[in-house]
């Protein structure tokens, strides 16, 4: 049976989008500690970011890497941050968070309480800055 996150890439669960490509794919998080705060998933399912082959590690975060500066350009700040957790999601996934300070990659913050125009604005503005690129 699919986890969650398989079937937010298959599109079988709705999702802001913010880039996708045959392996991998970027979604907002629906909890965001701050506005840009994306998912970055493998579309095969694997628990343990480290559990995934050598390859697939290096092209998520090249991946992840393109879609962080989509984000930056989107919604600047002075870095993006990078956070794996992966303990609520069986599925191996990597954070990107916008910070103008490290208090922004507090996981224990409060969440953003955002519409869905905004989650809209926001998936959208990111995944014209991906393809753009």
């Amino acid at each position: 049976m699919a986890d969650i996150f398989s079937k937010i890439a298959a599109g079988e669960i709705p999702s802001y989008k913010c880039a996708e490509n045959d392996k991998f794919y970027a979604f907002l998080d629906i909890n965001p500690l701050v506005k840009g705060h994306t998912l970055v998933i493998p579309r095969r399912e694997v628990d343990y970011i480290f559990d995934m082959t050598d390859d697939e590690l290096a092209e998520m975060v090249v991946f992840a890497k393109k879609v962080a500066i989509a984000i930056k350009k989107a919604y600047p700040c002075v870095k993006v941050g990078v956070a794996v957790l992966g303990l609520e999601v069986a599925h191996a996934h990597i954070h990107l968070v916008p910070m103008n300070s490290e208090k922004d990659m507090i996981f224990s913050n409060p969440k953003l309480k955002l519409s869905e125009e905004e989650f809209q604005e926001i998936s959208g503005n990111i995944y014209k800055a991906f393809t753009a690129e």
